[in-house]
C-alpha cells in the first residue's frame, strides 16, 4: 500500500513546481516557491505534537495507535483533492475571477521573463545542468530525509517521553520557516539564486556535523536546529533552478527527472541513516554523512552556476 501511496502522489510535487511558472514570472519563482514549500516545516511544526497526541489513542475502538494517525491524517488530504479541482485553474486564462485585461498582462508578463532555449523534451533529460541538479537532488533530499526521519528517535534517545519529543521535533522546524521565507524572498529581490543555495547548505552541513559529535543535548538540539535553517533557507531557489533556464515540454519533462532523484535520494537517505547508526551504535557517523551529502551538493550547485553563467555569455556572443 505503501507503494501505491508512492505511485499516487509522485506527480504532485513536481507538478506543483511547474504550475507555479504558469502563473509567476521567472524572476519571482524562488519567492513564491518558499511560500508553497513553507508547507513543509509547518507540516512538522503542527503534526509532530498532533501525531504525539494521536498515538496515544492506542487501543481507542480496537486500532493501533499508528492506525489512528494515518486516518485522522489521511482524511483531510483526501477531502482537499476535490478542493484543488475546484479552486486551482490550470492556467490565469482558464481563472474565471480573473477579468479579460487581467489575463492580458498576466500572459504578457510572463512570456517577458520566460527563459530563452528550446522547449523540447527529450534534450531536456540529457541536459548535464538538469542531471548535475538531480545529483544535487539526490544528495540533499538523502541527507535531508535521514535527519527528518531519524530526529524523533535521536530526541527520544535524549531521554524524553513521546510527547515532550514531538514538542521539541517541532520547534527545531519553527525556526526553518523564517529561513525559508527569508531565503526565497532574498533571491528573487538579488534575482540571483547559486549562492542563495550553496551558503545555506554549507551551514546545514556545518551545523549537522557539529551535533554529530557534540556530546551536551542543548548542544546537539542548537546545531540541528541550525541544520534545518539552512537546509529550509535554500528551499525557494534550489527548487526553482531548473524552471531558470528551461521552458514549455522541457520545463515539465526536466523537473520530473529533477524531482525523480530527489524522490530516489529520498529512499536511499534514511536507510543509510539507519546502517551507519546500527552499525557504530551512535549517530555521530551518520550525522556527517548528513553533513558529507550537503557539502557535496552545495558544490554541485556552485558548479552548475559556472555553467549557467558560461551559456548565458555564449547566448549574448
Amino acid at each position: 500500500m505503501r507503494f501505491f501511496l508512492g505511485v499516487a502522489e509522485a506527480g504532485f510535487f513536481s507538478g506543483m513546481l511547474l504550475y507555479l511558472t504558469y502563473w509567476f514570472p521567472r524572476t519571482l519563482l524562488a519567492h513564491y516557491t518558499a511560500y508553497f514549500t513553507l508547507a513543509v516545516p509547518l507540516s512538522f511544526v503542527v503534526g509532530g505534537p498532533l501525531a504525539s497526541l494521536f498515538l496515544g489513542f492506542d487501543g481507542v475502538a480496537g486500532i493501533h495507535g499508528w492506525q489512528w494517525l494515518f486516518l485522522i491524517e489521511g482524511v483531510p488530504a483526501f477531502f482537499l483533492a476535490f478542493a484543488v479541482l475546484k479552486f486551482l485553474p490550470d492556467g490565469p486564462v482558464y481563472a474565471s475571477w480573473l477579468a479579460a485585461g487581467e489575463k492580458h498582462s498576466i500572459a504578457l508578463y510572463l512570456a517577458a521573463a520566460e527563459p530563452q532555449g528550446l522547449p523540447n523534451l527529450w534534450p531536456a533529460l540529457r541536459d548535464p545542468r538538469v542531471l548535475a541538479l538531480g545529483i544535487s537532488n539526490f544528495a540533499v533530499q538523502g541527507a535531508g530525509y535521514g535527519v527528518v526521519l531519524w530526529l524523533p528517535q535521536m530526541t527520544q534517545a535524549m531521554g524524553f517521553s513521546n510527547r515532550a519529543t514531538g514538542f521539541i521535533v517541532s520547534l527545531c522546524f519553527v525556526a526553518g520557516i523564517p529561513a525559508m521565507i527569508f531565503g526565497g524572498r532574498s533571491s528573487s529581490r538579488a534575482g540571483e539564486r547559486i549562492w542563495h543555495v550553496a551558503l545555506p547548505w554549507l551551514l546545514a552541513a556545518s551545523g549537522f556535523a557539529v551535533a554529530g559529535i557534540a556530546q551536551a543535548n542543548a548542544i546537539v538540539l542548537l546545531a540541528l536546529a541550525f541544520g534545518l535553517i539552512g537546509l529550509f533557507a535554500a528551499y525557494g531557489a534550489f527548487l526553482s533552478l531548473p524552471s531558470s533556464f528551461l521552458r514549455g515540454d522541457a520545463a515539465a519533462g526536466g523537473i520530473a527527472l529533477f524531482g525523480t532523484f530527489g524522490n530516489i535520494g529520498g529512499f536511499f537517505g534514511p536507510t543509510l541513516f539507519g546502517v551507519l547508526k546500527q552499525s557504530s551504535g551512535f549517530y555521530a557517523s551518520s550525522m556527517l554523512a548528513v553533513a558529507l551529502g550537503f557539502a557535496l551538493a552545495s558544490f554541485i550547485v556552485l558548479a552548475v552556476g559556472r555553467a549557467l553563467a558560461a551559456h548565458s555569455k555564449m547566448q549574448l556572443a
